[in-house]
């Protein structure tokens, strides 16, 4: 199994949004980065644990828990003329651009970037490095259980 932190911006799709999808499963569209791209087409896989991540926000931070439900597909956004994701070079019969499906674990208190940044034991995540841009990132699994013990601490003090 692996990890993984994926980044969405709340007024695209929030925690609360995947937990009121129908199945609490939410297609993961509109990525348009060829490493993001390649880690869902080439390195994830069903059960696949993710961070689930609030970005351009007032208070960006892992805002719950949730798994890859699915094997990579085509993102139908890239066809879609009026999406902002549209990518005209992109054809139904050689797509670019692939999404997998994500499913609610748990919704948890917010951790927020600032704290992260604060702690030993998170100081090599991927999402940390000066520069770091990425929706998707690998977590290592001292990294995953450092940061579910966080969510688990801060869940268990609410």
């Amino acid at each position: 199994m692996s990890f993984w932190l994926m980044k969405s911006e709340p007024a695209e799709c929030s925690i609360d949004d995947l937990a009121a999808a129908h199945g609490q499963t939410v297609p993961w569209f509109g990525v348009r980065n060829y490493q993001a791209r390649n880690f869902m087409r080439d390195a994830m896989r069903i059960g696949d644990g993710v961070l689930f991540y609030h970005s351009s926000c007032a208070e960006p931070g892992v805002a719950g828990l949730a798994e890859v439900a699915s094997t990579p597909y085509p993102d139908a956004t890239q066809f879609e003329v009026k999406s902002p994701y549209f990518d005209p070079k992109s054809k139904p019969d050689a797509p670019r651009w692939l999404l997998v499906d994500v499913k609610l674990r748990r919704k948890t208190a917010l951790l927020p970037l600032k704290r992260m940044r604060e702690l030993p034991q998170l100081q090599t995540m991927a999402l940390l490095r000066p520069g770091s841009r990425l929706s998707i990132t690998p977590v290592t699994p001292a990294e995953w259980k450092a940061v579910v013990a966080l969510l688990d601490s801060q869940d268990k003090s609410r």
